[in-house]
Formats: structure tokens, C-alpha cells, sequence
């Protein structure tokens, strides 16, 4: 049988113990792991390999002896408790030793959980799970988690109290970076929040979130940004004595106020142009950039592009100018021009 949606998210949580079989099939392998991960995971706890409950086979072996997947689907140890015989990247080759164990399955056999890459509807490995009253086939797919499995994920790291705004935010982080990234995340936002009984703010979303741009770079951008001209310099001393090469600077730069000019020009306001961000902006981060782009405005902010750009030119030409000096140049001039 097929299964997708939110019942495949709820039988991954809470799966049929008497099930003989599972499908999880995906063009991306990180994805179908963590499902296969958390599915192996409820069906035997988290002692079930140590007590040796877990059988591991290679997809391609069945090939060559599908015996085994039947030793393996019958096989008692000597710790009591569910088990599971798992087969990893299986392909179509080993859909005729899978047929086989799945229609000689009873009550008290392992569960069957197979893995594989993309398989199309003609897939023979596929067929064997659709077509089967006590199995399912489930696909793994490229679209962006809901808020259902979020909320799991969350619950699993013991993050229950969450903020609509901290929602929010990790909504647009789970679109954003892939599963496995995600998962860590959340993982560091539960250890930043240990101890801790109070809801899940932005603020504690946006400390552990990957960071795009290292922090002393963000000191001197914003410095610029909020025409604060006399910080520029000292800032510019630190990041040269960092080794940060003018070119990687004038990057960021370019960045930082294509940014603050897509929030500024965008239709609904700056407040709905920072929201839209992809990558999105996140906590105190997202509240400066949005007084920034207010306060520069789109017409100032074309204007700086254009002196970002000639600078940009200027460090990737054979200009003799020290390129530290002409990036230092270029920043003091847009603080200054933000005070006009």
C-alpha cells in the first residue's frame, strides 16, 4: 500500500508493529536515512541494536543469496523484544527476494524496512510494497517539512514551549537548509535551552542558526549601514589584521545592501521584504536590518549598489590603489551617505 502526508509523518512516529513491511524510497539519500532512522528507532527503541534486535543487509547481497533476507526476517536473539531486518540501497534486482519474504511474513517475524533511491511507478521493488495488504511504500521527496513533522522534530528534543514568532523563523530555516542541517540545528537550539522553562523566542532561534556572514564583517556592515562612519575605521584595522582580503569584503557588502534594497522596494513595505528573505534573516538580526532598510530607503540604497559596484571594479582591476584602502574609502563614503 501506498502511504504519504501526514499519515506517513504519523506512522513514522508511531509506527504498526504488525506491519510486515516498509518501503522508503527518495532521490535524496539524507532525507530517506533520518525517515529510516526514526522508524527503526520506534519499532525497536533506542537499545535495539545493542541487543543485537537489528539485522543489516546490503541490497545488493540478496542478490546473489536471497536466503539471507529469509534467515534474517526469522532469526530470534537472545534479548526478547521486536525486531527488524533492514535493507539498505536495494534496487530492483532485489525485488524478487523481497516479494518472497514479505509473502512468507507471520506474526512474530522481524519487520522488513528498505531503503532506496528514486524509484519510478513501474519499479518492480515498488510493486512488491504497493501491492502488498500488509506493507506500505512510502516516498521521500524534495518538499519542505510541515509543521507536523517540525513540531515532532521539535518534541523529540524536548523543545515543547515555542514562541509563534520562534515558529515562525524555524518554518523558514526547515525550507531552507537540508534535513540533516535542520535536525542539528534543533538539536543545538534544545542544549542552548536546557534548563531553561521559558517559551522559544526569536533571539534563541537566531543564536543557533548557521551563520552567512562571520560576525566582525556584520560589525563593520552595520557600522556603514547605520551611519556610524567614525567605527568604520578601527573596525576595517581589525578585519585587515584578520587576514578578511578586500574582495571577500566588497562581497558581503554587496550582499548586505542587495538585501536591505529587495526589503526596501519590496511591494508590501520593508517589513514584508525582510520576511520574504531567502536565506531568511532571523531574531535581533532581522529587526536592525529592518530599521536599516527604512531608514536608507531604495532610492539611497541604488546609489550605494552603484558605489559598490564601481569598488568592486576598482579591486578586480590593475589599479595600483592599496585595495584595503579602497574598500575603507568606499564604506566611510556610504556611511557618510546615509547621513544626508
Amino acid at each position: 500500500m501506498k502511504l504519504a502526508g501526514t499519515a506517513a509523518a504519523k506512522f513514522f512516529a508511531r509506527p504498526e508493529p504488525d506491519r510486515a513491511g516498509v518501503l522508503i524510497f527518495g532521490a535524496d539519500a539524507m532525507r530517506v536515512a533520518l525517515k529510516r532512522q526514526e522508524l527503526i528507532a520506534a519499532l525497536i527503541g533506542p537499545e535495539g541494536e545493542a541487543e543485537m534486535r537489528l539485522t543489516r543487509l546490503a541490497g545488493g547481497d540478496l542478490r546473489k543469496d536471497a536466503a539471507l533476507l529469509d534467515d534474517a526476517m526469522r532469526a530470534h536473539g537472545f534479548f526478547p523484544g521486536p525486531r527488524v531486518a533492514f535493507v539498505e540501497e536495494a534496487a530492483d534486482g532485489a525485488a524478487d527476494a523481497v516479494k518472497a519474504a514479505l509473502a512468507a511474513w507471520r506474526a512474530g517475524d522481524a519487520t522488513l524496512v528498505v531503503t532506496a533511491g528514486n524509484l519510478g511507478k513501474t519499479s518492480a521493488l515498488r510493486k512488491a510494497f504497493e501491492d502488498h495488504a500488509n506493507a506500505y511504500a512510502i516516498g521521500i521527496y524534495d518538499d519542505p517539512p510541515s509543521r507536523e513533522e517540525i513540531e515532532a522534530v521539535l518534541a523529540r528534543a524536548g523543545l515543547r514551549e515555542i514562541g509563534h514568532e520562534a515558529m515562525t523563523d524555524l518554518l523558514a530555516l526547515a525550507r531552507d537548509l537540508d534535513p540533516g542541517d535542520f535536525r542539528q540545528t534543533v538539536e543545538k537550539v534544545a542544549l542552548y535551552k536546557f534548563g531553561d522553562a521559558t517559551p522559544l523566542t526569536p533571539a534563541d532561534v537566531a543564536a543557533c542558526a548557521p551563520a552567512t556572514i562571520e560576525a566582525e564583517v556584520d560589525d563593520v556592515l552595520n557600522a556603514v549601514a547605520e551611519a556610524r562612519s567614525g567605527e568604520v575605521g578601527p573596525l576595517m584595522r581589525r578585519l585587515e589584521g584578520q587576514g578578511v582580503a578586500p574582495v571577500g569584503l566588497s562581497i558581503a557588502a554587496m550582499r548586505h545592501f542587495r538585501t536591505l534594497h529587495a526589503a526596501a522596494s519590496a511591494p508590501g513595505g520593508a517589513a514584508e521584504g525582510i520576511a520574504r528573505m531567502r536565506p531568511p534573516v532571523f531574531g535581533p538580526r532581522r529587526d536592525r536590518m529592518l530599521r536599516q532598510a527604512q531608514g536608507w530607503g531604495m532610492h539611497n540604497l541604488e546609489k550605494a549598489i552603484g558605489i559598490l559596484t564601481d569598488t568592486d571594479l576598482t579591486l578586480r582591476s590593475s589599479s595600483r590603489a592599496p585595495a584595503m584602502a579602497v574598500m575603507e574609502r568606499a564604506l566611510i563614503r556610504l556611511a557618510m551617505l546615509n547621513r544626508r
